[in-house]
């Protein structure tokens, strides 16, 4: 029995707005959090004791979010729902010594975090985001969203073989983007940053920076039936579940499980950190939600032996042009529906068992749904499923949605699927 559909074009209109005020993983879990205090979620310190209470709750630890709803009469080895997502993309970030320059040219220096699409980030309009750390040991957000670098590309009359060769990059040499002109000054960036916050002269003691463009998420299309915009992968998974467990929240029914939104920082990079899927974070917040209900351990293992994980992430839609690149028998579709991503030799955690839960969930929101396979000859990615898998002995599921330019500073998918993903969502965290 399907059950009526709680998102349609508007969740694609609220995406693009989230995606715009999310230039970074800080900004990504604060406006999550922000959406989750409305909907009755409180939020809870990790260094206070923790009450068994019903209700909303959720963690935050840098670029990391936790957020989980007990239903009223939960039981200790109550299992849980998962959907886990990440908050992190590809870009260029700044340098402990990010003042740089050449030539008359004051340039900002950048590291290459994840693996971007360099070519996507020249001549582009680029903000600058991330969070501030204070002499006080607090931390502030900052959003620079206005032109304020660039990456300039060669002219083509002084690289004439690019057209016939290809654009060959540099990360340390051709990556650097110009912010200004004249000499480069110690102390320049962050002082302007200072100023630019409202912050006396001296307060910042560390950052945590990033560019981003600053060109706006659009629908495309003589029928404005694709979206284009930045961070899809995969904060486009992160506002589907964080809607996804709102509604789950605030919905009249009753829940035999607790379910759960579990967005990591650091997968473009391994996930191994305090705030990634690999660290402890997730682990330690649903074995304390054991315990704050009177759990024992022998809870913890009925509650996690039952539990089931969907990670989200984005995947390869057919890409017109290089078809062959693409498995033969499996050419996911924009606005085709949510994909199940399989890959046998664990980089993503789907089994059989996995895909027979997603399809339960698809078939009661009334959602049709696609498989993805990479190509043999191709290597294949991997997401957050395996390591949930393996670290908490949960069952995992990978699934998600089907883009185009995964990786650029800019990617594109159908503007349908962002909601039909929600739906589905929704229906597996109602089970």
């Amino acid at each position: 029995m399907s059950t009526p559909a709680r998102f349609d074009r508007g969740h694609t209109d609220d995406l693009m707005s989230f995606l715009a005020a999310s230039p970074t993983p800080y900004h990504a879990v604060a406006n999550a959090a922000e959406r989750l205090e409305k909907a009755g979620f409180r939020q809870v310190a990790e260094t206070d004791a923790w009450d068994g209470t019903s209700g909303g709750k959720y963690v935050l630890r840098g670029g990391a979010i936790v957020a989980w709803y007990v239903p009223e009469g939960a039981e200790p080895h109550t299992p849980f729902r998962i959907v886990g997502a990440h908050t992190d993309s590809p870009n260029l970030r700044v340098k402990p010594q990010p003042d740089t320059g050449a030539h008359g040219w004051r340039q900002v220096a950048v590291e290459i975090y994840g693996g971007p699409l360099l070519n996507s980030w020249l001549d582009r309009d680029l903000g600058l985001a991330g969070r501030l750390s204070l002499r006080d040991g607090s931390t502030r957000l900052v959003n620079i969203d206005r032109p304020l670098l660039r990456v300039p590309q060669l002219a083509i009359h002084l690289d004439r073989s690019v057209t016939a060769d290809g654009l060959k990059l540099d990360k340390q040499r051709h990556m650097q983007p110009v912010w200004g002109l004249g000499e480069p000054r110690e102390g320049d960036l962050i002082a302007f940053l200072e100023e630019e916050s409202g912050l006396p002269a001296g307060e910042v003691t560390g950052w945590d920076l990033m560019t981003h463009s600053v060109e706006r998420p659009a629908y495309l299309g003589r029928d404005r039936e694709l979206l284009a915009g930045p961070r899809m992968d995969n904060l486009l998974s992160v506002h589907a579940g964080t809607a996804a467990l709102t509604a789950v929240a605030t919905a009249d029914s009753r829940l035999d499980h607790i379910p759960v939104l579990a967005a990591f920082d650091h997968e473009e990079n391994g996930s191994q950190s305090d705030t990634g899927a690999d660290g402890p974070l997730l682990g330690n917040v649903l074995e304390r939600s054991v315990l704050a209900r009177g759990g024992s351990l022998e809870d913890r293992a009925r509650a996690f032996a039952g539990t089931v994980c969907l990670s989200s992430d984005t995947g390869h839609a057919v890409h017109p042009n290089y078809a062959e690149r693409h498995d033969p028998t499996h050419h996911p579709r924009a606005n085709g529906g949510p994909i199940l991503k399989v890959n046998v030799n664990n980089r993503y955690a789907t089994d059989g068992s996995g895909r027979a839960v997603f399809a339960a969930a698809c078939e009661k929101a009334d959602v049709r749904f696609q498989t993805f396979v990479s190509n043999n000859a191709m290597p294949c990615g991997t997401t957050i499923g395996p390591i949930t898998a393996a670290r908490h002995g949960i069952r995992t599921v990978d699934i998600g949605v089907a883009i185009l330019s995964m990786h650029s500073a800019r990617e594109l998918c159908g503007a349908d699927d962002p909601f039909l993903l929600a739906n589905a969502l929704v229906a597996f965290l109602e089970g």
